[in-house]
């Protein structure tokens, strides 16, 4: 018979980790600089009822540790053009562009990628701006020769 692993859980409130609004991770040193930590952090990112935690296994026992962050925990940090537009998203998770699904708020351009709202990070940004169209302060995309109106934050048509 296996033992079930006992969890310790850590509330936001007591992380000690949290995640800005451009999806860099911070310490109460400041933010933090290996890469590989880093990718390990975005990685890790899990969602449940409770919201967003990383989840480590400590030999006998599992810590789950819900962090803070800032406007959202998922963002693109890549842009792959190809046939079809594939985001990349800070977890590691490629996800294809949903071009109905974007909007803007203030300056910044975000996706709704199942229940959640997904920001593009600069290096994001920068890539999908290749399809991205002005006209009369309107913002479109042009996907596969077809243009889709970008809304804004209030979900209406931008």
């Amino acid at each position: 018979m296996t033992e079930k692993i006992k969890e310790r859980v850590i509330p936001k409130e007591d992380a000690v980790f949290r995640l800005d609004k451009n999806g860099r991770w911070y310490n109460q040193y400041g933010a933090f600089e290996h890469k590989k930590i880093i990718t390990f952090f975005h990685s890790a990112i899990q969602r449940d009822s409770q919201g967003y935690f990383l989840e480590q296994e400590h030999g006998e026992y599992k810590e789950k540790v819900y962090f803070p962050y800032e406007d959202t925990a998922l963002f693109v940090f890549d842009v792959i053009l190809e046939n079809d537009i594939t985001l990349v998203l800070n977890t590691g998770e490629h996800i294809k562009l949903s071009p109905d699904q974007l909007f803007m708020k203030g300056d910044n351009l975000y996706m709704h990628y199942c229940g959640e709202r997904v920001k593009f990070v600069e290096r994001g940004l920068m890539k999908i701006s290749k399809s991205i169209e002005e006209e009369k302060d309107l913002y479109f995309i042009r996907v596969k020769n077809k243009k889709y109106r970008i809304k804004d934050d209030k979900g209406s048509v931008q």
